[in-house]
């Protein structure tokens, strides 16, 4: 009676010790504010399966919920899955550890919903170089610090980007056992912009080209020293290391060049808007000539031109590697 879980069970032990000693049926019921026949079912029970059938077992039903208080403990496990011997999580993985290794007494469901309200999403991991140099990167990072503090300064981020006609499909919820299907042509249309923007201000300038050379770098340049209002004396345009940036007979008009370090991409903030670009224009979008995509591209590049809050909230710098 001592050592039972619930006071249920406490309760119905004490009856059936009453009626060990000899107390009426009728008068134990009553003492314990129970129907005659409840009682008489803890004594089936009691007289089948001795005290195990007087405690309560795991109810069916909706599995309970993770632990809160080891959350912290399976938000780290799914960060560093080498911890458990894994080199990736699943979903269905992750639920299988939980109830084998770590005793765990809940439904596949559960786990998702738990990854979900954690804010874990299921991601395909980009691939990232392994020649970057730490050192430089460092070094890069700190003036990058420096030139935010001094207001003499602009900052402007320079990039090229691609665009296709029939992008890579994006995913999305559908129904189980469906299989959904996106147009392809085939006809791998593509055309790129050549872009600059400045974080503190959210302006955003370039340019369509058919390709990326230096005559076609030339024209962004000289396009965006006459299309930009600089509100400052120093512009500094931060690209990468493609080589018709450096090639010494550009005429860099207001801006100066300052080059990332070696295998940088996610040091340059434009790089995002791209991808917000490619995902809110261009996922599922199929062109069927080359002039639908140029226009696509001029809807969307329009679209980020005409929302410079939305510029700085996507294209903030980054202080910390």
């Amino acid at each position: 009676m001592k050592c039972t879980p619930t006071r249920q069970a406490c309760q119905r032990l004490t009856a059936i010790r009453a009626l060990l000693l000899g107390q009426q049926h009728d008068a134990v019921a009553m003492i314990f504010n129970v129907s005659a026949r409840t009682l008489t079912r803890w004594v089936v029970a009691f007289n089948a399966k001795g005290i195990d059938g007087l405690v309560d077992s795991p109810r069916s039903g909706r599995p309970r919920a993770i632990d809160p208080g080891k959350a912290l403990e399976y938000a780290d496990l799914i960060k560093s899955p080498e911890q458990a011997g894994y080199t990736h999580w699943t979903a269905k993985k992750f639920h299988g550890h939980l109830c084998s290794e770590l005793g765990e007494h809940v439904g596949y469901r559960t786990v998702v919903r738990w990854l979900h309200d954690n804010n874990f999403r299921l991601l395909v991991p980009r691939p990232w170089p392994d020649r970057q140099d730490e050192e430089a990167r460092r070094q890069y990072v700190g003036r990058l610090a420096e030139w935010l503090l001094d207001d003499n300064v602009d900052l402007w981020f320079g990039d090229e980007c691609g665009f296709e006609g029939d992008p890579r499909p994006r995913r999305r919820w559908a129904e189980r056992g469906s299989a959904p299907t996106r147009v392809k042509n085939g006809d791998h249309l593509r055309t790129n912009f050549i872009g600059a923007i400045c974080p503190r201000t959210g302006e955003f300038a370039g340019i369509e080209m058919g390709g990326c050379d230096t005559d076609c770098f030339q024209a962004f340049l000289d396009h965006a020293n006459q299309d930009i209002d600089f509100q400052r004396p120093s512009n500094l345009l931060i690209l990468d290391n493609a080589g018709w940036h450096k090639v010494k007979s550009l005429d860099w008009g207001r801006f100066t060049p300052v080059y990332l370090p070696a295998y940088s991409p996610d040091l340059n903030p434009i790089e995002r808007l791209w991808q917000l670009l490619k995902d809110e224009w261009f996922a599922d979008f199929v062109a069927k000539n080359r002039q639908q995509l140029i226009d696509r591209v001029e809807q969307a590049i329009l679209w980020a031109m005409r929302a410079p809050d939305q510029v700085r909230q996507t294209c903030t710098i980054k202080t910390r590697l």
